[in-house]
């Protein structure tokens, strides 16, 4: 098992199986397998099962008889599915898993991004409380989101989680999703009417690129705009241009193309945007949901019963 695990499920899978357990994110430097190393590493340890979150599993890895391979992802884009089916190994996987965690991510954005936190923490850490003979009261106003209406574009897990949250608070929650009967806006509708437009779509063909020039355009003015999800979504270009126009009026981001924002780049310089590394999914929560999903999953698995997480579900008649 190289995916990080803990909780109950994690219990529950040493009560199922002989774990050796080597997570890849505890190793100094970080550690992926290539599919070539980690069949090595199967090998070495004349494992049945592999439950992994990163590595590569492909090729040399089904040809080792495997009973099962669990990827800690709800899309598990790690493994190779038509190759796992053509040698009869089950893969399962974890849809949702980090869903609470992104939802309340994208809350903390949300606020932080609204209520200045950000910039009234540096001012008080600075000494800076009164700065240029002004009072903070002066300088961190903002708006209360009670009231104000929250476009979702995407309503996944991620997406429904949200959405219950944000009516928690007051807001009224719109969304857009063609594969979701609860979704009753088009885009052009939502971004119409959201004063709040937070992405949860996953990065397809169709949706890559799908907030542009024309579309900050055609939001409300003022909008405050959060992605969790990936920076692929929208044009950061497009997004520099309507923040300093006020089109847009302040924005929470969590992900960044190839994982990493210069530190010359204009985002880091606007008070009114709050960054933060990729960690939206980054609790120990998600490592316990997960683990307890692969347990439940295999053990159902392996007492001749159906995972309820299964992504090739016709290898069970072969």
């Amino acid at each position: 098992m190289t995916a990080p695990l803990r909780g109950p499920g994690f219990a529950k899978l040493r009560e199922l199986a002989d774990v050796v357990y080597d997570p890849w994110i505890d190793q100094t430097p970080l550690r992926i397998y290539s599919a070539e190393q980690l069949a090595e590493r199967i090998s070495a340890e004349a494992a049945d099962i592999v439950v992994v979150e990163t590595d590569s599993v492909k090729g040399p890895v089904f040809d080792l008889g495997l009973i099962a391979v669990a990827s800690t992802r709800g899309d598990p884009n790690n493994v190779d599915i038509a190759g796992a089916t053509a040698a009869g190994i089950p893969v399962l996987n974890t849809p949702g898993r980090n869903a609470d965690a992104v939802a309340e991510m994208a809350i903390a954005l949300l606020f932080a991004a609204t209520r200045h936190l950000v910039s009234s923490d540096a001012d008080v850490r600075g000494g800076n409380m009164f700065r240029d003979g002004s009072i903070p009261y002066q300088r961190f106003r903002g708006a209360e989101i009670a009231g104000r209406t929250a476009g979702l574009v995407g309503l996944g897990a991620v997406g429904r989680a949200l959405a219950w949250r944000l009516s928690g608070l007051g807001m009224r929650v719109i969304a857009c999703d063609p594969y979701h009967d609860e979704a009753e806006h088009s885009l052009d509708e939502l971004l119409a009417e959201a004063d709040v437009v937070s992405l949860h779509a996953p990065v397809t063909e169709d949706t890559a690129g799908m907030i542009g020039a024309k579309q900050f355009a055609a939001m409300r003015d003022g909008v405050v705009f959060v992605n969790t999800a990936r920076a692929q979504l929208h044009d950061t270009d497009a997004l520099v241009d309507a923040l300093r126009s006020g089109k847009v009026g302040a924005a929470g981001l969590d992900h960044f193309v190839g994982e990493v924002l210069p530190t010359d780049h204009p985002l880091v310089g606007m008070p009114n945007v709050v960054l933060t590394p990729h960690i939206a999914g980054a609790t120990w929560d998600t490592e316990a949901r997960q683990a307890q999903m692969v347990a439940d999953d295999l053990a159902a698995l392996l007492s001749g019963n159906t995972p309820a997480h299964l992504v090739n579900p016709e290898v069970l008649g072969s």
